[in-house]
């Protein structure tokens, strides 16, 4: 007799009469040879046994992101498609900037705001993208790479520790860009009431030099973005707090995106 077919032999004779073993399905599946190599538990396994949240990771955020600029980026070409009227990307730009506020004040994160939000903002990249692209023949091309190549220079810049969010760094930074951004929403305002560009931001040496800040601040708040991501990685936050960040990168990237636009049009504008 082999050696596999004694340990079988001896399996059966461990089977027991006693009806409350009998009725054991561990024993039975112990006893047939099943389970001894159970393959360690998952993270997801884990969490679901003590009813604990997955904790965010990197990959969580990447995703998130990912899904929320592909949200952007396919809306937005549907508008550019559909060739959406100014007037109704307007109002889908407002409706996408009340929904950022409230995105950014509300503690409990709601994963359909969040979405709303990509969605009004795709509608309001798509008409505004194409207006752009009418008037000047490959900005929008233009405007993505110099957009991508500033978020990956930061990044880079970020990883090395060439740029670190000290506090004094994060007070240059916040202070600089409400600021401006201050400044801006002043000069649109009182536009209104005169010839809609009264401090000369939107043209000229000015207005080139204006948006060059704003696209200075706009990029170094992702390395606020990104530290605080790092902390919250580190801190174990759950997993759903992926989506607040995806959700602050995406903000940061539109703004970028739309001021590097306008710089161009600008510069192409004086040739």
């Amino acid at each position: 007799m082999g050696r596999a077919e004694e340990i079988d032999t001896d399996m059966r004779s461990m089977e027991s009469n006693n009806p409350v073993f009998s009725r054991s399905e561990s024993l039975r599946a112990a006893q047939q040879g099943v389970g001894f190599h159970t393959p360690a538990p998952t993270a997801e396994d884990v969490a679901a046994i003590y009813g604990t949240p997955q904790r965010m990771t990197m990959d969580d955020v990447v995703v998130k992101t990912g899904i929320l600029l592909a949200v952007v980026v396919g809306v937005g070409a549907a508008s550019w498609y559909l060739q959406v009227p100014i007037g109704l990307a307007l109002l889908a730009g407002l409706v996408g900037f009340a929904l950022a506020m409230v995105n950014i004040f509300k503690k409990k994160i709601s994963v359909p705001l969040i979405m709303a939000y990509a969605v009004a903002q795709g509608v309001f990249l798509g008409a505004i993208s194409a207006s752009y692209e009418g008037a000047y023949r490959g900005i929008v091309v233009q405007a993505i790479v110099g957009t991508a190549a500033v978020f990956g220079a930061v990044l880079v810049g970020y990883k090395s520790g060439k740029l670190r969010a000290t506090p004094k760094f994060a007070k240059v930074v916040t202070f600089g860009l409400v600021g401006m951004v201050a400044v801006m929403l002043l000069n649109l305002l009182a536009g209104i009431f005169t010839d809609g560009d009264p401090l000369g931001l939107n043209s000229g040496p000015i207005g080139i030099l204006f948006t060059l800040g704003l696209i200075t601040f706009g990029a170094l708040t992702f390395v606020l973005d990104f530290d605080q991501a790092d902390r919250m990685i580190a801190a174990g936050v759950p997993e759903q707090e992926s989506w607040r960040v995806g959700f602050g990168l995406i903000v940061g990237l539109i703004f970028l995106y739309l001021n590097i636009l306008r710089l161009l049009a600008m510069l192409q504008g004086n040739d």
